[in-house]
């Protein structure tokens, strides 16, 4: 296999989003057992910190499979790019908190999101 001569799409990995049962549940086993760092949390979701990377485990209460999100610079960029490799762009690029992001699946069908924080990243004020 010979070197890429093209700019690398996918930036690293931004967080792995995995499914707890409760918020409570989920803290104790990641936070109290396995010794991860709470890092912001909204209504909907806990990020915790991997310590030795700025990659995050993000918990969802909500049922969902685990999903890899893959940091870009730019969304809608990254969506276009992907799609004329002969990806699959399922979701449209579209808002969120930190910035932008597109449900993609590449041509085996493993799906992953593609997300830019071009309005920055969540962060924990006193309050929690």
């Amino acid at each position: 296999m010979g070197a890429s001569r093209i700019d690398p799409l996918v930036r690293k990995i931004d967080c792995i989003r995995l499914y707890v049962k409760d918020f409570a549940s989920g803290l104790a086993f990641y936070q109290d057992c396995l010794g991860l760092q709470v890092i912001w949390q909204t209504a909907e979701q806990v990020g915790l910190r991997l310590p030795d990377t700025d990659a995050e485990i993000v918990l969802h209460t909500e049922p969902i499979k685990p999903e890899i999100d893959f940091l870009v610079d730019s969304a809608d960029d990254a969506a276009r790019r992907f799609q004329a490799a002969g990806g699959e762009i399922v979701v449209p690029p579209f808002e969120i908190q930190i910035g932008r992001c597109c449900v993609a699946r590449d041509p085996w069908g493993n799906g992953y999101v593609l997300l830019d924080m071009s309005k920055g990243p969540l962060t924990m004020d006193e309050g929690g």
